[in-house]
């Protein structure tokens, strides 16, 4: 069963389809916790007369597995002789989130040649000015690289460029300070968040077109290719989350919450193994 993070668990019966069809006499149902505890009286708990359990305000911690036994009795009908039956149920039950947004961006520029020193100094000053461009946004760059190649362009002849690529992300320090002043989970504020990023960024390589049309009589050394910029979607987990097909068919899409034994500590889609076999939590962000 999965149950997105802060939402309400559908109800989970404590009996199979073939009691549920059947009358059952002195039905009496003991639901038990991952933590091992019965949950008769807990506050994140609607447990009903009839053995119906909802869960309440789901969280990370709660995942797990939540057994019930059912005992009833059954009376032989020429004797009246009665005997106490029980069966007992298990359901493994997950939190998950919706993946988050990220963005992979790629960009060109012109350079005089590959080996000139000056094209590193460029991509760490492109870099600072685009971080600083999405900084209120507690959004940031990652996985920054660059490569020179060399371009043979019709009508143009040979010609070197800088083939710039990094993602967006709603993860910059501070992002869950921000989370926490918002009454659910901020999924969508982060989703937006990093969806205006990415449009600044767009429009300021969009501006560099202008201004090398507009402004400059000879251009730069390494300036902006037009119409190079393009941007890929591409899914992300928050810290604690993670994608599993093989495990979570039934949720393959979703970022499931990372199994004890596993931890995520960054937007990556992967829980990784963790070599300390003393991490037992569920959504664990370090090892």
């Amino acid at each position: 069963v999965y149950v997105k993070v802060f939402k309400n668990s559908p109800f989970l019966l404590c009996m199979d389809l073939a009691h549920s069809q059947e009358e059952l006499i002195d039905p009496d149902y003991l639901w038990i916790g991952p933590d091992g505890r019965n949950l008769e009286g807990h506050l994140h708990v609607n447990l009903k007369e009839t053995g119906k359990l909802m869960l309440l305000g789901f969280k990370e911690y709660m995942s797990g597995a939540y057994t019930c036994t059912l005992s009833h009795k059954m009376i032989e009908t020429t004797t009246q002789e009665e005997r106490e039956t029980f069966e007992t149920y298990k359901f493994m039950v997950y939190a998950y989130r919706e993946a988050d947004h990220a963005y992979q961006v790629f960009v060109r520029f012109t350079t005089r040649e590959c080996e000139l020193p000056a094209n590193g100094h460029f991509f760490e000053e492109l870099l600072k000015i685009l971080t600083n461009i999405i900084s209120d946004l507690t959004c940031n760059i990652t996985e920054s690289s660059y490569k020179c190649h060399s371009v043979m362009i019709p009508k143009r002849g040979l010609l070197h460029e800088l083939f710039v690529s990094f993602q967006v992300n709603s993860f910059a320090p501070g992002w869950e300070e921000v989370c926490r002043q918002l009454p659910y989970d901020c999924q969508d504020a982060t989703n937006m968040r990093v969806q205006e990023a990415r449009d600044r960024i767009e429009e300021f390589f969009k501006k560099q077109t202008y201004v090398l049309k507009h402004e400059f009589q000879t251009a730069p050394t390494i300036h902006y290719v037009e119409n190079s910029f393009s941007v890929t979607y591409i899914d992300s987990c928050q810290p604690g989350f993670g994608k599993n097909n093989v495990t979570h068919q039934s949720c393959a899409s979703c970022c499931v919450v990372c199994e004890p034994g596993t931890y995520s500590p960054n937007n990556d889609v992967t829980c990784q193994v963790c070599p300390d076999p003393q991490v037992r939590m569920y959504g664990a962000r370090f090892c």
